[in-house]
């Protein structure tokens, strides 16, 4: 196979419509997932390709630098594409320490492992360090994040991001490995797990629950289709120039209670609800700490540069996401139960 491509966090959100793409676009590539399978893991999310010859999964944790050597010497790995990260906020602030684990620690050890496998050639493969907007702090007074923008965390979460940003630039430098780092705006899309807004509210919605709306829901988020970022992880990954960052982003911001709104507003519709049903539903709770008013991501070097841009309107994107969770109701089933957590003693054992 002409490279056999590492992909860590491949089960989780992002990573899952990454792995699927890359499988079913690129036969000649061994695609090799390396999940944790914690939490937000899912092995369900790829059963359209766990079968294909060309996809090869690892359960392996990243703070485990051994296992991780293994890995790269099992599969003679080529490149990387790294996701596996902490991702969620709240559990960043009541747990800080699990992101410095994973995120720096776990990121530490992959170039480690990168470093190991690829010595004497280390500009022949690429690393490339999937990462967020929030790496860049808060915008309180208009214009947008720019991949000059200089870094200004504000949670845990976005620091460990940011420190595991710094740490594959430094390798770049100091060991002259080929890197690649790309920030991203917030997500939506199937697969996701809800404990994010937009999965949480078409679940809550679907079952009359509360829908929790930080403050007054008045943070600005830039969204992005999932599938729209993984076509530009294969772009940037294929035609990204070394040692150069690229912001992801869709133009399309929101405020966190519009969004929530137009969420009541279709599930109404889709689910032949009382126009307003749905909203009534809506519950104000104390602002999370550090909460950072506003993201918004300048994707016009990856545009002019490498011919990337969202192919869905927001409108068009938040439909098929409702859509996938109404018609997948066995997939969110498992998730709020925690039953697809047994998947992988099911069929890899």
């Amino acid at each position: 196979m002409s490279k056999s491509i590492l992909i860590t966090g491949g089960a989780g959100f992002i990573g899952s419509h990454v792995v699927q793409l890359f499988v079913e676009k690129y036969p000649s590539y061994k695609i090799v997932n390396l999940d944790a399978l914690t939490y937000a893991g899912n092995l369900e999310n790829l059963k359209a390709v766990e079968n294909a010859s060309n996809y090869y999964f690892e359960k392996v944790d990243i703070q485990d630098a051994l296992e991780l050597e293994k890995v790269f010497e099992k599969h003679a790995i080529t490149d990387v594409i790294h996701l596996a990260a902490e991702s969620h906020v709240d559990r960043s602030i009541s747990d800080p320490l699990a992101f410095v684990k994973t995120n720096v620690f776990g990121t530490v050890n992959l170039l480690n492992a990168a470093k190991k496998a690829w010595e004497g050639e280390l500009d022949q493969h690429l690393f490339y360090h999937v990462s967020t907007d929030e790496v860049y702090g808060s915008l309180h007074d208009g214009g947008f994040f720019l991949e000059t923008t200089p870094y200004d965390p504000q949670s845990p979460y976005s620091a460990s991001k940011a420190a595991s940003d710094h740490f594959v630039r430094a390798y770049a430098n100091t060991y002259k490995m080929k890197t690649v780092v790309s920030n991203c705006s917030n997500n939506y899309g199937p697969n996701h797990f809800p404990e994010k807004l937009i999965p949480l509210c078409i679940n809550n919605i679907k079952n009359m629950k509360p829908l929790p709306v930080y403050g007054k829901g008045e943070n600005v988020r830039d969204w992005l289709f999932v599938k729209d970022h993984a076509r530009a992880i294969d772009t940037v990954f294929h035609q990204g120039k070394a040692g150069e960052t690229y912001n992801i982003g869709g133009f399309n911001e929101w405020k966190n209670i519009d969004i929530v709104r137009l969420l009541c507003k279709k599930m109404d519709e889709k689910l032949g609800r009382e126009e307003g049903t749905s909203e009534k539903l809506i519950t104000f709770v104390k602002d999370r700490a550090g909460h950072d008013l506003r993201y918004a991501i300048d994707s016009s070097k990856i545009k002019n540069e490498l011919g990337w841009e969202p192919s869905l309107q927001f409108d068009e994107g938040i439909d098929i996401t409702i859509d996938w969770y109404l018609v997948n109701e066995e997939w969110l089933d498992h998730v709020t139960s925690g039953a697809y957590q047994d998947y992988y003693q099911q069929h890899y054992h």
